[in-house]
This record gives C-alpha cells, structure tokens and sequence, in this order.
C-alpha cells in the first residue's frame, strides 16, 4: 500500500499528525436483517482505509484522495453535502458532527485518504473512511475516545450528514480488537460481542465475480417492503419485528400472502437463527457445522431472498466442490459482486482453475483475493 505519510507531506508540505485505520469488513451472514433487528457476523479483515490529517493555518478543509488523484476542498463554515464532492462528503460529515460536538469548528484541515479496499464489494469502504476519519480526529484534538464510542460517533454523523439511516454493524465490526476474532453485531442493541475463528489452517479467501451490477437500491426496498407485509398480518398492532417471529407463524401465511414474499420473511427468520447456530459452532470449534451453516445461507439468499445470480450461484457451487473447501457464501448487496469462501491452502490451486473455467462459461474474470481476519481500527505510525 502507498506511504500515506510521504504522500501528505508532498502534497501539504507538512507531515500529518495522525494517521488512522480502518478496516475492510466481511459479513458472513445476517447483513440483509438489519432492518428486522436481526444479528450479523461480520469480520475485519486486512484491507484497509488509512486518513491522515494535519492542521491548517486558514478555515479551510482540503481532501486528497491519492489513489483516485483527485482533491477537494471546502470551507469549515459551510460544511454541506454536495453531490460533486463524492467521497469526500464522508470526511466533512465527521468534521461537521465532530466539530458541533466537541467544539473545534473553525479549525482547517488538510486530509489524506488511501486504501487498499477494493471496491463495489460491499466491503464497508464508506464506513472505514468514516471511522478512520473519527479515529485521526479524535487523536488530532486530543478527544481520546474509545474505538466503541467511535463507532457509534462515526454512524450517526454519516446518518445526520446524508439524512438517512445507516447500518452500525460495519462500523461495530471495525471495533473488533483481535486476530482471528469475528464480530456478533445485535442491530437491536448496536452492541458487539466477540467470538474467535476457525483455527489458523482455514483461511478466508474472497472472489470477485465481476458481474456488472446495476444500483440494488430498489431490488432491496422490495424485500425490505415484503419484510413489512408479513408484520401487518403478524404483529397487526405493532411491538414485533421479524427477529421475533417463529417459523410456524410464517407457516400459517402459506396462501394468504404471495409465495415470494413469505419466503423472503423466511430467509430474515432462519438467518438470524443461523447467526446463533454459527456462535455455538464456533464456540466449539466445530468447522464443519459452522460450513454447513454458512452453506445454507448461501441457498437461502438464493432460493428464498433472491437477491443471487447465475454466475454468482456457479461460483459457489463449483467452490463448494473441492476438497479443503469448507464453505461458501455471497456477500455484500447481491444481483452480482462476491462470494466469500473459507479453505485450506492447499485447496486454491484448484480454485483457481475453476476461475479460468468460470471464465470461459461466462465471459468475465473473477478477481481472487487472499486476506486475513485482523484486528480493528487503530492508529498508525510511520
């Protein structure tokens, strides 16, 4: 990854005063029941976006996006969304939340932004850019804040800034403080509980399809909608979500709500069961039951979510085939994007000729990417 120290300092002329971290986050299951309160086990893995950030003499704020070569800049007097400024509305939604907060509004900042996540993976980018920027920010004004209170800092001011709410567990997940540890994020209480990975000779190994996506924006209100539908019949007066819903009251809604919308509830309802199964699998150090779960949601977001596709389905059936394969799942939004797959080394040979014959079959090379489950968001030295 770039020298983000050098590259503030060529492009400011100064060094930056902090810099901070944060991580790529892999959901592998419950990401799509956020809005039934639901569980998700998520991971922090070793992709990255670094902020470093130094203080300015005027009210100023300029951004630099050095892997996209492109600056911004804005005044500390008038920090709006703007849709030109893109990616760098995220930092100005935590110096403007931040700044109201503590009281260092008026100050100019230079910025810095580089990574290594890639994107349009549903990775969390705008999450770890967020985070990272509340973590230099902190340390910049001498806040001291914890990585918890961060978090949960950095969610509300992307949600204030762009007026509209965002999922916390990416931003929890990004808390996680050791390797090898996965999160348990509750969306009912936006609180984290640890649980430790498979032991070290499973790796996490991720492939991008390449599957060209249009915006998933309306695909996935719909399922949101369907959630509600089954709610009016259910919980009439309200109190309940999905989460508190058993599989044998979506039973009795066979042929009194359409088929589609029944079986998309049924997919918020086992995977929030499944988050729990996974947590005592793990917890017992049992791979090939937490396999099986992470298998089965893979067929649920197929069968019953419906948010798969063909070429997305083929990879993970094919990947599920080999030897030292124990699982694998799409994640991210769906309609396209990735599968995460969880294997033995030895088995990525192989899997990587079923990537030249995903080629031939469907046109498009799929992007490999090894990574590793790391611990969270920190600072970062030179």
């Amino acid at each position: 990854m770039k020298d983000i120290f050098a590259i503030h300092q060529a492009e400011y002329e100064t060094l930056p005063v902090n810099v901070a971290s944060a991580p790529a986050v892999v959901k592998l299951l419950g990401e799509h029941t956020a809005s039934s309160e639901g569980l998700v086990l998520a991971a922090a893995i070793s992709f990255e976006m670094r902020v470093a950030v130094s203080l300015r003499k005027d009210s100023s704020i300029r951004f630099f996006a050095a892997d996209l070569g492109e600056r911004k800049r804005a005044s500390v007097g008038s920090l709006k969304y703007k849709r030109e400024d893109r990616w760098a509305n995220h930092v100005k939604s935590i110096y403007d939340y931040m700044g109201r907060m503590y009281d260092f509004q008026g100050k100019g900042l230079n910025v810095t932004i580089s990574g290594s996540i890639p994107p349009g993976l549903g990775l969390g980018i705008s999450a770890a850019v967020n985070s990272a920027s509340a973590l230099a920010l902190s340390g910049l004004f001498g806040l001291n804040l914890r990585n918890e209170e961060i978090s949960e800092l950095a969610c509300k001011a992307q949600s204030v800034f762009f007026e509209k709410p965002v999922p916390i567990f990416d931003y929890l997940a990004m808390t996680s403080p050791g390797i090898r540890s996965l999160s348990i994020i509750d969306t009912r209480t936006a609180k984290r509980r640890g649980v430790q990975f498979l032991d070290s000779s499973w790796n996490l190994v991720l492939t991008d399809s390449r599957v060209p996506r249009t915006s998933t924006e309306v695909e996935l209100k719909q399922r949101v909608e369907d959630s509600t539908k089954c709610l009016h019949y259910l919980a009439p007066r309200g109190g309940r979500t999905l989460r508190d819903i058993k599989m044998s009251e979506l039973d009795d809604l066979m042929g009194v709500l359409p088929e589609a919308v029944r079986r998309r509830c049924m997919h918020i309802v086992e995977e929030t069961g499944r988050v729990f199964e996974s947590e005592e699998a793990l917890a017992r150090q049992d791979a090939m039951a937490f396999g099986r779960i992470i298998n089965k949601s893979h067929a649920s977001l197929r069968n019953h979510y419906e948010i798969s596709c063909p070429e997305v389905d083929w990879l993970v059936k094919r990947s599920q085939e080999l030897e030292g394969v124990l699982c694998s799942r799409m994640t991210g939004p769906g309609f396209g994007g990735c599968i995460a797959s969880i294997m033995k080394t030895e088995a990525l040979d192989e899997f990587k000729k079923r990537l030249e014959e995903y080629e031939r079959i469907f046109g498009f090379k799929a992007q490999l990417y090894e990574t590793a489950i790391n611990g969270g968001m920190r600072l970062v030295s030179s």
